[in-house]
Formats: C-alpha cells, sequence, structure tokens
C-alpha cells in the first residue's frame, strides 16, 4: 500500500470515528429538548435557545475531527 492510500484511509477512519460522538451527541441533545419542550411548552423558547447552544459546541468537535483528517491527508 502507498503513502498516498493510506493517508486517504488514515483520514476516512478519523474523520468517520471523529463524527461518530456528535452525531449521537445532537441526536440525543435534540430529543432530550424536544422531550422538555413537550413537557413544558411554556418554556420552549429558553429550551430552544440552549439546544442551539449545545449543538453548536457539540458540531465544533465535529469540525475538529474534519480538521485533523485533513491534516493527515495534505501533510
Amino acid at each position: 500500500m502507498d503513502l498516498e492510500a493510506t493517508k486517504a484511509l488514515a483520514m476516512a477512519i478519523v474523520v468517520g470515528v471523529g463524527v461518530l460522538g456528535p452525531g449521537l451527541g445532537i441526536g440525543i441533545l435534540v430529543s432530550k429538548a424536544l422531550e422538555a419542550i413537550g413537557r413544558n411548552p411554556e418554556a420552549t423558547s429558553k429550551i430552544t435557545t440552549t439546544m442551539f447552544i449545545g449543538i453548536v459546541f457539540t458540531e465544533a468537535l465535529a469540525i475538529f475531527a474534519l480538521v485533523v483528517g485533513f491534516i493527515i491527508k495534505f501533510t
């Protein structure tokens, strides 16, 4: 296996594993937020704001994994 193929495989593994956690985290976060809105509809704006802040921070982890994958691929 040559170096470019190894880099491509390493990038795929790093990004795949690195996106798995945030994907599950966002799914759980949205699920719990919708459950909270269902229980207390008056707090929808507070819950939605907090949910989006949590999604942004969780998605940042996936972006870091993508950046590490690109570093592996292009160095």
